[in-house]
């Protein structure tokens, strides 16, 4: 893909931590998306719900992010909610996936859900793992791997998409 369209392309951000170890396993580069419809309840990110909230940025800025950094093996779009700027990330994650970047995603949404919607399942097929679900305060535990509640599920994209139904991720809690 032409690296040019990065410059064109922008995505409202509530913004982004460059190295991240709670978002995904190894060092990623953690994109927190502006906006959000669910309003889940003691949302752990209720400033990336305002639709016309954060900042808009050049894919380029983010691109350059992550490029900087050897370390960085992987990039997570959390947010707010990914799937509402879908366009964007459909852009910015071909690029990656062109350089072996591993690419996941938090979504309010179920995969499910997703799936269905031509829009989305373009982003999810570009997406090795989506950590689905809304955040549910009354499932909230600190026992689970990357995940708020227990109701959400780590979920092996690329898996799922293959045998038409969910596959969890091997190997977290």
């Amino acid at each position: 893909m032409d690296l040019g369209i990065l410059d064109s392309t922008t995505l409202r951000i509530a913004g982004a931590v460059s190295e991240s170890i709670v978002d995904g396993p190894g060092i990623r580069y953690t994109i927190f998306t502006q906006g959000c419809l669910l309003h889940c309840k003691e949302c752990h990110n209720p400033q990336s719900q305002p639709l016309d909230g954060g900042i808009e940025v050049s894919l380029r800025v983010l691109y350059n992010e992550i490029k900087e950094n050897p370390l960085i093996k992987g990039v997570t779009y959390s947010g707010g909610e990914p799937f509402l700027q879908v366009k964007p990330l459909i852009i910015l994650s071909k690029i990656l996936k062109e350089q072996n970047y591993s690419l996941w995603s938090y979504s309010g949404y179920t995969f499910d859900k997703l799936a269905k919607n031509p829009q989305t399942l373009e982003l999810l097929k570009l997406l090795d793992v989506i950590v689905d679900g809304p955040f549910v305060d009354t499932l909230k535990s600190y026992e689970i791997d990357f995940r708020g509640s227990t109701n959400q599920r780590i979920i092996d994209v690329q898996r799922s998409l293959q045998s038409n139904t969910v596959v969890k991720l091997a190997g977290y809690r």
